[in-house]
């Protein structure tokens, strides 16, 4: 069953991927080296360890031009794979299959890239009863499949947009004079969500009493982590953000905050190694 991504619409991003690809001209490597009739059996194929995302996506992107491509599904998204371990089996028009290549691999190489980003994180807080977090830290146009290969690794999805959570950081308390009023004006507007960044301990108390549901904790130390986490003591959920890597998450975590956020899992994730190798059917 194909993956559900609300607000993504799979057929559009395949079209217009392969537009960008194909220009006016066309594959004319494809039109003029390999016989229109020409048919080959394709392996896509993980040459490292990695967590699998995008095969949906991939699969999409052969089936829009060769709706009769035989596809077989080797392993499955959200999969921890071994290095030079095959992915997808593919049989179709070969014209077609070497035109979708490079989509199909680039978008599954930059999903398992994330994906395999957030299962190391997700792993290094294992037993701390921490939850990792994404951020909006994603590429213009991908929000939604990135959080999804977030998803894939192991992690929560933080707010999707603008619109579906209030998200109070130090430019809004700079411009509406302080936490307090800031905080005050997001629940008097109706707002049900509205998290909170402080970066000292003496803004907590002003980001409750408004009516704070959701406290990020910008910045803030292992120690100061956990004076924090005692002050707000249960009353609204905890985040840890700002600057957190492999090296430091696990000892932000242990210190009792309910949730972890790291923008690198889609701002910084290397592309995993991913091919396809085609052989004569």
């Amino acid at each position: 069953m194909p993956i559900d991504l609300p607000g993504f619409d799979i057929d559009q991003f395949v079209t217009a991927t392969l537009a960008e690809d194909l220009g006016e001209g066309g594959d004319i490597t494809s039109a003029a080296v390999i016989p229109a009739d020409a048919r080959f059996v394709g392996i896509m194929d993980s040459r490292d360890a990695v967590t699998v995302a995008g095969l949906d996506i991939a699969e999409a992107f052969f089936r829009h031009l060769d709706p009769e491509v035989r596809i077989e599904r080797l392993v499955a998204d959200g999969d921890r794979v071994s290095a030079n371990t095959d992915l997808m089996r593919l049989e179709g028009n070969a014209r077609a299959m070497l035109t979708a290549e490079r989509s199909a691999l680039n978008t599954v190489q930059h999903l398992s890239g994330i994906a395999t980003m957030t299962r190391h994180y997700v792993d290094r807080i294992a037993g701390t009863g921490a939850i990792l977090l994404d951020t909006r830290k994603t590429i213009p146009g991908l929000r939604v499949i990135e959080k999804y290969a977030t998803r894939m690794g192991g992690a929560q999805n933080h707010r999707m947009g603008l619109w579906d959570a209030a998200m109070i950081k130090d430019n809004h308390v700079a411009v509406a004079g302080g936490v307090g009023p800031a905080v005050a004006r997001a629940k008097a507007a109706g707002i049900a969500r509205i998290i909170v960044e402080v970066d000292r301990i003496d803004q907590i108390e002003p980001a409750l009493a408004a009516g704070g549901t959701h406290l990020l904790l910008d910045n803030m130390g292992p120690d100061l982590l956990r004076e924090a986490v005692a002050l707000v003591a249960g009353r609204v959920p905890t985040e840890a953000s700002g600057g957190v890597t492999l090296d430091t998450i696990q000892a932000i975590a242990a210190t009792g905050v309910t949730y972890v956020s790291v923008g690198r899992l889609t701002q910084s994730a290397p592309a995993a190694d991913i091919g396809l190798d085609f052989a004569t059917a």
